[in-house]
Formats: C-alpha cells, sequence, structure tokens
C-alpha cells in the first residue's frame, strides 16, 4: 500500500506553497475576495439578525433646541415671563453650571406655534413642516440625556461614549465591527455643512481612536478633490500608482521584523482604498445626473454643493452603494442670543432634506433597513440667557441643557409614530423614560445587530467597549 500521508519536510513545505501562491492568485484574479481592506468586519459579527443594515446620522451641532423644534410645553406657554420655580433651582436638580452666574432664569416660550401631524397626532413646530407630514415614519425621543454640558466634551461623549478624546467614535466602531458592503469605498463617511460655523469641528470627531486607523471617517468635501490627494499629480498614470503601490507594499512586508503586523495591516489597507477610491470616488460624488424630481425633492439648496440639502443627496447615494456609517454634521446651532430670528433660517436649511432622505430611501425600498437619526450633543434651557427679550432684532437665547433633550429616529427598525419619554410640564428634567447616551449606543449596536456587552476591544491591558460600563437598549421603540 502507497503511504501518501508521510511527507517530508521539504515536500510539505513545497505543497504549502502552491496553496499560497493559488490564494494569491486567486486574490489578483478576484479584488473584491480580498481581506486586506476588511470589507467584511468581525468573523463573530452581528451577533444576531439585525434590522438595520446601515447607519446615516445628521448632527446638528450646537444644541439644536427641543422647545422650538418636537418638544411642546402648553405650560411653559402659559407661564412665559416668570421665574423658574425655587422647587427646581433649589432641589435635587440643580442648576447646572453653565447657568451659574444668571441673576434671573426667566420661563420663555418659543416664538412658533405648534400643530399635530398624521395619525400619530405628533407635536412639531412650524419650523420643521416637512418634517411634520412625515411623522407616522418618526419616532422621537424627548428624554435624551447626557454627562456633558459644555460642547466639545459633550460631541466627544455623543460620537465615543467618554468626554475626553481619544476614544474611538461610533462610526469607527461600527466600521471595525461591521465593515462595509462594497470594497471600493469606505465603511465611514463624513461630510460637514459648507457655512458659517460658531463652533469649530475637528477630525477628532471621527477618529479611530485606539482601534487600526483604516477605521477612521473619511470626510468628504464640497470641492473638485471631494478626498483630499486622491487624484494623481498631472503626468502620473494609474498604472504610475498601481506600480508603485505594489513596490511599497513590498517594502510594508520587509518591516514586519520591526513593526507589529496590524500596523503594516492597517497602512497597507489605507493605501489600497485610496487606490480604489480614485475610481470609485468621482462616479458616487457625481449628482449631475440625478433627475430634477429629486432636487426638487430636497428643496432648493439642493444644487450648492456642500449645502446639508446636497450633503443628503450624496448620503442616500453612499447608502445605496453599502457604505455602512454616514454623518452630516451642520453646525450653527449655539443659539445663546436671536433665537428667534435664527432658528427659522437655521430649521429651513435642514427640514425639507431630511424629511426627503427619509422619504427617498422609503421610495427606494432602502428605509427599512436604513436608520436615519436626527440627533445633537444636548438640548437648550426652557429658561432665557440673560434678560427675556422677544425684540426681532435683540431676541432671547437659551442656554446649554444637559438634562432633556430630543432625538428624531426613523427607518432601520425603529417604530415610527410614535414619541418616546416625558419631560416634566416645563421641559427642566425628564418624567418618566430616560435614555442616556449609553442606552442610544448600545440600542443602535443592537439595531446593526450587535450585543454591546460582547462588542469590545482590547487596549492596553483592558477591554473597552462604546458603551463603556453601562447602557441599556431601548426595547420599547423597536419594531
Amino acid at each position: 500500500m502507497t503511504q501518501t500521508n508521510n511527507l517530508t519536510r521539504r515536500s510539505l513545505l513545497n505543497r504549502l506553497s502552491f496553496g499560497l501562491g493559488g490564494m494569491a492568485l486567486a486574490d489578483c484574479l478576484n479584488p473584491a475576495s480580498s481581506s486586506a481592506a476588511t470589507t467584511q468586519g468581525l468573523p463573530n459579527l452581528p451577533h444576531f439578525a439585525p434590522k438595520a443594515k446601515r447607519v446615516i446620522v445628521l448632527f446638528m451641532s450646537g444644541g439644536f433646541s427641543q422647545f422650538e423644534s418636537f418638544d411642546y410645553k402648553p405650560e411653559l406657554v402659559k407661564r412665559t415671563g416668570t421665574e423658574l420655580p425655587d422647587s427646581l433651582k433649589n432641589g435635587r436638580q440643580k442648576l447646572l453650571g453653565m447657568s451659574g452666574n444668571q441673576a434671573h432664569f426667566t420661563l420663555a416660550a418659543p416664538a412658533v406655534k405648534f400643530n399635530q401631524y398624521g395619525k400619530s397626532g405628533q407635536w412639531v413646530s412650524d419650523h420643521y413642516p416637512h418634517l411634520g407630514k412625515m411623522a407616522d415614519d418618526l419616532c422621537i425621543i424627548k428624554t435624551m440625556k447626557s454627562d456633558a454640558v459644555n460642547h466639545d466634551p459633550a460631541m466627544i461623549f455623543m460620537q465615543s461614549g467618554n468626554q475626553l478624546p481619544g476614544r474611538p467614535s461610533m462610526g469607527s466602531w461600527i466600521s471595525y465591527g461591521l465593515g462595509t458592503e462594497q470594497a471600493d469605498l469606505p465603511s465611514y463617511i463624513v461630510m460637514v455643512s459648507r457655512r458659517v460655523i460658531d463652533q469649530p469641528l475637528s477630525s477628532r470627531l471621527w477618529d479611530s481612536g485606539f482601534l487600526p486607523t483604516q477605521y477612521q471617517g473619511v470626510q468628504f468635501r464640497a470641492s473638485k478633490d471631494p478626498v483630499l490627494y486622491l487624484h494623481s499629480p498631472a503626468g502620473i498614470t494609474a498604472g504610475n500608482d498601481q506600480s508603485a503601490f505594489a513596490r511599497y507594499k513590498e517594502m510594508q512586508k520587509l518591516k514586519q521584523a520591526t513593526a507589529t503586523e496590524a500596523e503594516i495591516e492597517a497602512r497597507i489597507a489605507q493605501y489600497e482604498m485610496a487606490f480604489k477610491m480614485q475610481a470609485s470616488i468621482p462616479e458616487v460624488t457625481d449628482v449631475t445626473h440625478e433627475p430634477d424630481s429629486i432636487y426638487d425633492l430636497y428643496g432648493p439648496d439642493a444644487r450648492k454643493p456642500g449645502s446639508f440639502a446636497s450633503n443628503c443627496i450624496l448620503a442616500r447615494r453612499l447608502s445605496e452603494k453599502g457604505v455602512r456609517f454616514i454623518q452630516l454634521y451642520h453646525p450653527g446651532w449655539d443659539h445663546h442670543t436671536a433665537l428667534c430670528t435664527a432658528m427659522p433660517d437655521q430649521a429651513r436649511e435642514v427640514d425639507q432634506p431630511t424629511a426627503a432622505l427619509i422619504q427617498d430611501l422609503k421610495n427606494r425600498d432602502l428605509l427599512k433597513d436604513t436608520l436615519v437619526v436626527l440627533a445633537t450633543e444636548f438640548g437648550r434651557t426652557c429658561y432665557s440667557q440673560g434678560k427675556y427679550r422677544t425684540d426681532p432684532v435683540i431676541n432671547f437665547g437659551r442656554e446649554h441643557h444637559r438634562d432633556c433633550f430630543s432625538f428624531v429616529l426613523a427607518g432601520g427598525g425603529i417604530k415610527g409614530g410614535m414619541s418616546y419619554g416625558e419631560t416634566d410640564e416645563l421641559g427642566f428634567s425628564i418624567a418618566e423614560n430616560p435614555v442616556h447616551v449609553n442606552d442610544f449606543h448600545a440600542t443602535l449596536l443592537h439595531l446593526l445587530g450587535i450585543n454591546h456587552e460582547r462588542f469590545t476591544y482590547r487596549f492596553q491591558g483592558r477591554d473597552y467597549r462604546l458603551t463603556d460600563v453601562a447602557g441599556k437598549v431601548v426595547n420599547a421603540i423597536l419594531a
């Protein structure tokens, strides 16, 4: 009998080399199968069947006022001009530090009317008539709660679950865990509206922290080159780039003796993605072929590159391509003064495009597995900042308020046509069903099929997670 199983060391290595060569050849012939760009995420995820495949976060940076949008308070209207009750000023819920220097805390009604919309009868202000018409698709959370009361730590906390920079953003966590459905595009893309801002936005809000660097958000800009340094200089062909990258990859492999494999793989993955994006980015960001009906749907700003409306169209196109996490930042909501005059224009910029994005996804049968979130870092006080005025030129503003504010969610496994949680009659504190930032993150991961307590990354001897050591899924808002 022939002993075919007795292999010499030389024979074994010879056979293994053919196997590795076959793998390399298969990778060359089928680039989509490459694992270097880590498009498929972790092998053990998702933990269970997801309700959402992708997420679009519309982030209103600066502190979006719930009183002028989604939290209707008739009692606040009745008591406008009176002082905040002593029971709230001196009771168990003390005033936040941002208001400590005020002499008076005058209750201030919103300078806008509210109406009920849809079969659900949800209250929405007249600043948001288009979103009002989508009321039966929306879940309005009125009891969001944060730990931070100033912009920078509050925005970082909302993105990463920690007030200090250095932790991975939620988009990076999701990109790391689930990858993308499209190997030629990043799994995490960020866009910032082109407008005058009152609070600076930095890339640390979409940073990968201690996760490998290929999971950080890629910012698309409203310019000829949506991604900086993506296009080759004049005279450099795609073949030149491909040849140079091949030599670079060989050099990086030689550095394994002095650098960890993870560092090398992360760097190679970034270069591979950059090379692929040279072909994919121009196509996906070219909105000139969108029909007039789409521009009409998204509103008058839709044809302005860099506008929130234009970015919403891009977000829909990217979601169609399988991009896992898309985040649009729209700054300018820090209304300490002139709220009555500033809010209408600000709301107009986002109302129709946001409603259009939800409707557009719904028309394409994408809303059912795309979660859309209208978010902010904290809310605003029910009392005015400084002296209460309704003068059309010098009108009142509102201070920062972390204890209760509003989010809006749609699609991706969320119940439509409902409000969740209640604030007290003045909107100063939460009366029932609080939703902490950690709870929001836990729910977000749950919709994507991830158990937030099992989704960890070991760094410097500790297992970290997006929800830190807290967070519970808000089951009541799940479809």
